[in-house]
């Protein structure tokens, strides 16, 4: 254990205020690093095979789990520090008791995720990562096999979309589409664009649930997908809606999504 207040270690350089982007790029061409915030979190990301870097600790609020993060890390440098001295190093306060900064490794490509996928979900230049984050928890949860971004999204591996994931965006594989709907089509995915549209099918059509392969597609906050891409999928779907409302925000509608075209 070292004390915050008694080392210059270069590991400590993972911690201060880098933004996301230039930790993406630490190592660059290698992959970089990504900071994983809460036991849970991290505990996670140390099941998925991610390698710890360091792990920084808050001796004034330490959570129940940080005594077995602690033992799982103990080849790597374990900082703490009180609340105060880890807000003046990392420029904001923990949700949860720690922090650990992992070496990211080589995003696989979408045949590798695709390979024996039944059903993905597929986000087009979704920003926000706290939608990323509850986007890939709701695949979890709801029987999706894969998810696929376009370069337009948030990092999964942002700090706070994998806390809002709960590390769930450690256990979905995950890729990046880089030919649109076509590239989807050639890995043998139906394709069912989530819009507003009055020549959308129901939810819950048998075209639907008996595809063999469906990737269900989600647009951005807000404006959502692009007419090229909603004019590119098999299908259009509707979410019904009551009382005047007109949408629901993009990680609500990933869920019903989910839950409503898993496989069966």
């Amino acid at each position: 254990m070292i004390q915050l207040t008694s080392t210059s270690a270069a590991e400590l350089d993972f911690f201060t205020p880098h933004n996301e982007n230039q930790l993406l790029h630490y190592y660059e061409p290698e992959p970089g690093i990504f900071i994983a915030e809460s036991p849970l979190v991290i505990g996670r990301a140390l099941d998925a095979g991610y390698v710890p870097a360091a792990l920084l600790c808050d001796s004034t609020s330490p959570d129940p789990g940080d005594a077995d993060i602690i033992a799982r890390c103990a080849d790597i440098p374990v900082f703490t520090g009180n609340t105060e001295e880890i807000v003046n190093l990392t420029g904001f306060r923990l949700i949860r008791g720690a922090l650990c900064a992992m070496k990211r490794r080589r995003v696989p490509e979408p045949e590798e995720v695709c390979a024996g996928a039944s059903r993905i979900a597929v986000l087009e230049n979704v920003v926000n990562p706290t939608n990323i984050g509850a986007i890939f928890r709701s695949a979890a949860a709801l029987g999706m096999d894969a998810v696929m971004l376009t370069s337009g999204c948030s990092d999964p591996l942002y700090r706070r979309s994998s806390r809002v994931s709960m590390g769930t965006v450690f256990q979905v594989p995950y890729s990046f589409v880089t030919g649109g709907i076509p590239q989807l089509r050639e890995l043998g995915f139906s394709t069912a664009a989530m819009a507003l549209s009055d020549k959308s099918i129901s939810i819950d059509s048998p075209l639907l649930k008996n595809a063999e392969k469906l990737a269900v597609v989600l647009g951005t906050e807000g404006e959502g997908l692009t007419p090229g891409t909603i004019s590119a999928c098999d299908y259009t779907v509707k979410i019904p809606m009551y009382h005047g409302v007109d949408s629901l925000n993009v990680a609500a509608a990933s869920a019903v999504a989910f839950w409503e075209l898993r496989r069966r």
